[in-house]
């Protein structure tokens, strides 16, 4: 089984804050996912590494078979789905709804003079439509709700056919419908096989997708616990990684913390 991402003791340090601390993780090909941890834990610096869009300060990071600081990362980037509030913040104000996603064929925010194909077009439209967000094709990004935001994002992700797809936080700002009917279409990726190698950040355990089969904690920029979901997901590491007694239940495929009585 081919590893997609292996992090051999990246840290990562802006001036004298350490972001990440020595994280050492190997995500396989076949495994989906998701990154838990409470605010300033050093997630989305996680995605941002994993992504190609920053280098660590120290160690090592393998993002599909090339080793960053060593490899083209304009040539890497394509291979990487990224669906990311740190993107849509790039998004040009004008930008409609159509070219925001065809864009994610070079891994560029804001269409410029590139040339597309037809069937270019028509990935963009399809996936657009699977994500139930065909009729905004000619709308623009900036006129879209929190929730339409989130969906054409995903969809721009999927453009180039990614080998990983880094999705972060996707359900942030959400209302309960939106997040429902986000974590069930990001469910039905990760219960497809041919679907790319998927990480998912979240603040939250409840809105974790059916089909996902690791996770890893972080706390102050360091690992918590890693490997598979159910040896992850207890009432201990949970309560230890959030700093507060919690208890933990899983029901229907899907999880939920709440305080300790």
């Amino acid at each position: 089984m081919a590893a997609v991402l292996e992090l051999a003791d990246v840290t990562v340090r802006r001036g004298q804050a350490t972001l990440l601390d020595a994280i050492s993780w190997t995500v396989d090909e076949t495994e989906r996912w998701v990154v838990l941890g409470p605010n300033g834990a050093g997630k989305t610096t996680l995605v941002q590494v994993c992504s190609a869009q920053i280098h660590p300060s120290g160690g090592v990071a393998g993002i599909l078979g090339e080793v960053l600081g060593t490899t083209d990362v304009f040539e890497l980037r394509p291979r990487i789905g990224l669906a990311s509030a740190v993107v849509a913040d790039q998004v040009p104000p004008g930008e409609k709804v159509i070219d925001l996603v065809l864009t994610a064929s070079y891994a560029i925010v804001g269409r410029w003079k590139e040339e597309y194909e037809s069937t270019d077009v028509t990935r963009a439209v399809e996936l657009l439509d699977a994500l139930g967000c065909a009729h905004l094709i000619r709308r623009r990004f900036a006129t879209l709700s929190e929730g339409e935001r989130k969906r054409v994002q995903i969809a721009r992700s999927l453009m180039p056919d990614p080998e990983l797809l880094l999705l972060d936080e996707p359900a942030a700002g959400l209302d309960l419908g939106g997040r429902e009917d986000l974590v069930r279409r990001i469910a039905y990726l990760a219960l497809d096989p041919k679907a790319p190698t998927t990480v998912m950040v979240t603040h939250h355990v409840e809105e974790v997708p059916e089909g996902f089969t690791h996770a890893m904690l972080l706390r102050k920029g360091s690992v918590l616990a890693a490997g598979p979901l159910p040896d992850v997901f207890t009432a201990q590491n949970l309560s230890k990684c959030f700093g507060v007694p919690l208890q933990v239940e899983y029901r229907g495929s899907r999880w939920s913390a709440r305080a300790a009585v």
